[in-house]
């Protein structure tokens, strides 16, 4: 099999697993006084103080969660909060907060290209109370579209707002940098760039006060209970350090994609590439094929031994529109012809070839049907 739908899941690199096995073989409660408990808060505390560096924060301010899900809404669950801002395309684990919020929502529109519009956010802020967060990703899952996340956070915070970034498809891409971009939040998953699934993090400054999800002993400063997973936060340490050579792999995505995209804008002109012409994460694109359904096509890329998807995993087995690209103007029926495919390190150019070729008969097929 081919496998193209990194953005979904990166493949877990050995380095990792090996990194893993150890400490599994090792043991110990980071909790527990003992020395086998001191060796376990030991690896802990080094794996905190690689990704800190890592992101450029603070060891002190990293909060292990169960995963990138879990990062998000606990930095929706800042104390006292009556006003959350959200943009149209983030991802569900923030997008869904009107179901359980009851303070005001708003959600701010994009453009075509799927671009937060500074001066919508200022409207939004016009409603901005002491107790206002702003959550809008840095890049977009399904679309590799990247927002100018410094500037609405300078926005947020001239109306005294708070502001978070989801950060999660963007590590291992392109470089983070937690205080560049002058966030107060940021989440992260170590399963987005070679890292196991189950871990994530959500970076938080100290001033802000989280009401825990999450109810028992005094881990992670009181913000997180349970017992830290430390084989996954190990594997998440070592997968971070990876991360400078994976960026470097991006260089060599990108040229591929645009093959890609190069070769199916000249071979069908009718196509379509969503965020193509803004700033977007090097590995990823958004396709529409006409006139035939996002389940089809990945049924018949899969009989071809490719792995491409319909949208973001958490919800791409539910036959629905992509709220991205009908956020963005496409309606829901050009929704409904959209897949994904996003590279990884290991990409060719064989894979991508094989990836046209299928492309290029499935859209014959439905031109001759």
């Amino acid at each position: 099999m081919i496998y193209l739908d990194h953005n979904a899941t990166s493949p877990i690199r050995p380095e990792v697993i090996d990194e893993m096995s150890c400490v599994m073989k090792r043991g110990g409660n980071p909790s527990s006084v003992h020395s086998v408990g001191r060796h376990a808060k030991s690896i802990l505390e080094k794996s905190r103080q690689t990704i800190s560096q890592m992101v450029n924060c603070r060891p002190q301010k990293i909060i292990f969660t169960g995963g990138g899900t879990e990062a998000n809404n606990l930095a929706l669950n800042v104390k006292n909060l009556d006003h959350i801002i959200i943009s149209a395309i983030e991802h569900d684990s923030v997008g869904q907060i009107q179901q359980n919020f009851k303070g005001r929502v708003d959600i701010l529109p994009v453009d075509n290209h799927g671009l937060v519009n500074p001066e919508k956010l200022q409207d939004a802020l016009a409603h901005a109370t002491k107790n206002t967060l702003v959550s809008i990703m840095l890049a977009n899952n399904e679309t590799g579209v990247i927002q100018d996340i410094k500037s609405l956070a300078r926005i947020s915070h001239d109306a005294g707002a708070l502001f978070h970034t989801d950060a999660i498809q963007a590590l291992g891409k392109i470089p983070v940098d937690f205080r560049a971009l002058e966030v107060d939040m940021m989440s992260l998953s170590a399963h987005k760039f070679g890292g196991p699934q189950g871990i994530g993090a959500l970076i938080a400054l100290e001033k802000i006060t989280l009401e825990p999800k999450i109810f028992g002993g005094g881990q992670e400063t009181g913000r997180r209970a349970g017992t830290e997973n430390l084989a996954g936060i190990a594997g998440f340490s070592k997968a971070v350090s990876f991360v400078p050579q994976n960026i470097q792999a991006m260089k060599t995505c990108e040229k591929i994609r645009n093959h890609i995209e190069q070769e199916i804008a000249e071979y069908a002109p009718e196509s379509y590439f969503y965020g193509a012409k803004v700033n977007r994460l090097p590995n990823t694109s958004t396709i529409l094929m006409p006139g035939v359904s996002s389940e089809t096509q990945v049924m018949a890329f899969d009989l071809d031994g490719l792995c491409v998807s319909s949208g973001s995993a958490c919800s791409s087995g539910k036959v629905k529109p992509s709220h991205v690209v009908t956020a963005m103007g496409g309606g829901q029926d050009q929704a409904l012809l959209t897949i994904r495919v996003s590279l990884g390190p290991e990409t060719t150019q064989q894979d991508a070839d094989a990836f046209i070729f299928a492309w290029k008969k499935l859209y014959d097929r439905k031109r001759m049907s």
